[in-house]
């Protein structure tokens, strides 16, 4: 999925008929004797069909994203193979299941074999979600070669840098999606979990040219996704958000200041723009022709934009940022979901605009205050989510729109953030925290 395709992504939810209980599964080998894990059950389920859908390869296992379509296999974070093999490698390690294990090196085989011809470098887009998919391979199954593999996507990042102004960039795109601020996310996580130095230093000549880019308004900085895109979006795929969040990333990795200056510039435009209205906060789709358009997912919406709000909270320790996380939050509660459906959430389960990505936001935010009324909305998603599958002998997948403007086309997905590996990637997360255990796996772009 490339980045302007993205931005057409929203919300919503699946017409369904099913209960919760219709997803439950036979729990595999793995699962200790006696134990109720029922969205394991669940993931397990969404697991079957899609390996299902699974192709072989001369260089390993892909999955198209729509399995009716061989040719759309692809390997984009977004909707393509290092998605699932994300999902194998915390399924791998929930269950200790060998046969995870080999499905994760299966597909982690396919991902080396296309990281040097990848054209792409974005996190969600190319290189740099190929190369998050193999650190995390490698961690799951202490692999030197998938290690290697990734250490090598990184290299490959810097090696494709090129200067510009103050820094360096990739491409004119700014955004988490494809652009500066989500490689440089990768860049940065590759610096923590593999004491990468170099690429370090390359996150911080990205973030130094993303400060050239912005453009002053209302008293704070803004970003366009691309120079040549008409529209500006504000939120976190896209848009400012995501760039400053970077930026208040950066900072706390490098305690320059120049980096928090930017991000909390960002946030004062943000804040001047955003809804507040019943002590909440919504911020409007795009300008100039969307400011009456709200999401309330991941790509558009309060679930990704309050990311930089609890990053600004780590950064500074300003309890006020906790305030505007809740104020986001209380714009979802305050919205009717799930069971209404709205302009900015509608047909659609996964967690880049719908529901998994609403239900995990959720649960973060209650480990965050403690305050109940987070975990049972986090759960009344899910259970919503879950009766929304369509769940038979090929086990469970959701139909869905991944386009706010297509709504007619509706299509079960493999991928991550548009499918059933990112859905029972959730489940498997609300499963460790349901037995107290620790859930594995956390995106560049999420400070939680």
């Amino acid at each position: 999925m490339t980045a302007v395709a993205a931005i057409f992504c929203a919300l919503g939810l699946v017409a369904g008929a099913f209960s919760a209980s219709a997803v439950m599964v036979q729990a595999n080998a793995a699962m200790p004797s006696g134990a109720a894990r029922p969205h394991l059950d669940a993931a397990l389920a969404a697991e079957h069909w899609i390996s299902a859908a699974a192709l072989r390869t001369e260089h390993g296992t892909v999955w198209p994203a729509d399995p009716r379509e061989p040719k759309s296999v692809s390997y984009d974070l977004y909707s393509g193979a290092p998605g699932v093999v994300l999902f194998y490698s915390e399924l791998y390690r929930s269950t200790g299941d060998a046969r995870y294990r080999a499905a994760l090196l299966s597909g982690a085989d396919a991902l080396v074999a296309a990281l040097d011809t990848e054209k792409d470098t974005g996190l969600y887009t190319g290189i740099a979600g190929i190369g998050f998919a193999l650190a995390e391979a490698s961690k799951a199954t202490r692999s030197r070669k998938l290690k290697d593999a990734a250490l090598r996507g990184a290299q490959l990042l810097r090696e494709r840098a090129k200067k510009t102004g103050a820094g360096i960039t990739w491409n004119d795109t700014t955004d988490i999606i494809s652009g500066s601020a989500g490689t440089g996310l990768f860049l940065l996580y590759m610096a923590r979990e593999f004491g990468d130095a170099a690429s370090r230093e390359t996150a911080v000549q990205a973030g130094l040219h993303l400060i050239e880019l912005a453009r002053p308004e209302n008293g704070g900085l803004k970003w366009a996704m691309d120079p040549n895109f008409p529209r500006l979006m504000p939120n976190f795929s896209h848009g400012t958000a995501g760039v400053a969040h970077f930026l208040a990333t950066l900072y706390q990795e490098t305690k320059r200041k120049e980096f928090l200056d930017a991000a909390l510039a960002g946030a004062r435009y943000l804040q001047s723009v955003a809804e507040t209205s019943g002590d909440i906060c919504l911020i409007f789709h795009n300008e100039p022709d969307g400011k009456n358009l709200y999401y309330l997912g991941w790509c558009h919406g309060p679930v990704g934009t309050a990311r930089l709000w609890y990053r600004l909270y780590q950064a500074t320790g300003d309890r006020a940022w906790l305030g505007w996380l809740e104020k986001s939050a209380r714009a979802i509660l305050a919205s009717g979901i799930p069971e209404k459906q709205t302009p900015g959430f509608w047909n659609n389960v996964s967690v880049c605009c719908g529901s998994a990505g609403v239900a995990e936001f959720f649960l973060e935010i209650y480990r965050v205050t403690r305050k109940p009324e987070y975990l049972e909305f986090s759960e009344r998603v899910t259970a919503d989510l879950l009766a929304r599958a369509t769940r038979d002998s090929g086990g469970m997948r959701w139909v869905q729109a991944e386009h706010r403007v297509r709504p007619e086309l509706l299509v079960a997905q493999t991928g991550y953030m548009q499918g059933a590996a990112g859905i029972g990637m959730w489940l498997l997360h609300l499963d460790a925290f349901e037995r107290g255990k620790k859930s594995w796996i956390r995106l560049p772009d999420s400070p939680f």
